[in-house]
């Protein structure tokens, strides 16, 4: 990919800084997010368990509770509005029951909705039945988006553009940013902030980026295993020069975080006290870190930041959030 714009650093070069000494503004309003990607529904069904079926040998649940949760990218842009900042979400969505749901909860959170319904799919679903607090089985509804309408959300990213400070683009692999590289290119044009949340085996594609945030298992897919700290060091800050990021932060569970820049190497560990469930918690992470960014936090605060609302959401069922309450507390 041909990068035509200087590379954007979204922070301040303050190293003396730390999260207990710097003084969160009294409002995120003013910090302007575009969320883009795979748009998802998150359904949960619970229920109890008391038998095993005589049909095959698997439990049987009696449904008695559902709940509908914004999933994906509109996960992120959920978290980005309960912390108090303004998103907005490009994506696509099926012209359906789902994708009606979806719009008006984002609706109901002050997210600008932006999505595309395309006709000829269904809106992403996850479904999954939970039985003692324990989930059971998950259910994946997806198509991906057709050429007509991909063109569409590009030329409509492009019309948006001006309007945001930061960009976050949350890659699920289910078809909605096949042109990644393209609005990486304009958003570095432009001079915007651009986190992405990569998926698959060609990372090339978002060469440009300013923050990379893969996991570990998404880190080794693409550079391979590691054995020490210093061999791990040397094959994330190959990848982030070659990619021309400004920083590789990578998310490692149990491990924490570590952040990767021209300047500096920082570890952060784990905050989790108990791990519930991990579902959506990348999510958490890149909002929050988006919006701190946004907020004018040096990196490494917005990293710290990031890692504690992780270490928090992984203690929720399912896709969750984190308050700015529970973030500051």
């Amino acid at each position: 990919m041909n990068i035509t714009a200087s590379a954007v650093r979204c922070w301040r070069a303050d190293k003396n800084m730390s999260t207990s000494a710097y003084k969160l503004p009294a409002s995120f309003k003013n910090v302007q997010i575009l969320v883009v990607g795979d748009v998802m529904l998150d359904r949960y069904w619970f229920g109890e368990v008391s038998r095993i079926s005589p049909e095959a040998p698997v439990p049987v649940v009696r449904v008695e509770k559902r709940e509908e949760r914004l999933g994906g990218a509109a996960n992120v842009a959920r978290n980005i509005a309960t912390l108090g900042g303004s998103s907005g979400l490009l994506g696509v969505v099926g012209q359906d029951e789902a994708g009606d749901t979806v719009d008006g909860m984002l609706q109901e959170m002050g997210v600008n909705s932006f999505l595309t319904r395309d006709a000829t799919i269904s809106t992403i679903i996850k479904l999954r039945v939970i039985g003692r607090q324990q989930q059971l089985l998950r259910i994946d509804f997806e198509e991906a988006p057709t050429d007509a309408v991909l063109r569409d959300k590009l030329t409509r990213f492009n019309t948006l553009l001006p309007q945001y400070q930061v960009v976050v683009l949350s890659d699920y692999a289910k078809g909605s940013l096949v042109n990644v590289a393209e609005m990486i290119a304009a958003a570095r044009l432009a001079g915007k902030c651009i986190l992405v949340d990569p998926k698959g085996d060609d990372f090339s594609r978002y060469a440009g980026a300013t923050v990379l945030t893969p996991n570990k298992s998404e880190m080794k897919h693409i550079v391979g295993s590691w054995k020490t700290e210093e061999e791990l060091t040397l094959k994330a800050q190959k990848l982030r020069e070659s990619l021309q990021l400004e920083a590789l932060l990578l998310t490692r569970s149990e491990e924490g975080m570590s952040l990767y820049t021209d300047q500096e190497i920082r570890h952060f560990p784990a905050m989790a006290r108990e791990v519930f469930d991990v579902s959506g918690a990348g999510d958490t992470v890149i909002a929050t870190l988006a919006l701190m960014l946004g907020a004018g936090l040096p990196i490494a605060d917005a990293v710290a930041l990031a890692n504690r609302a992780g270490g928090i959401v992984v203690g929720k069922l399912g896709t969750a959030t984190v308050s700015r309450d529970e973030l500051l507390g």
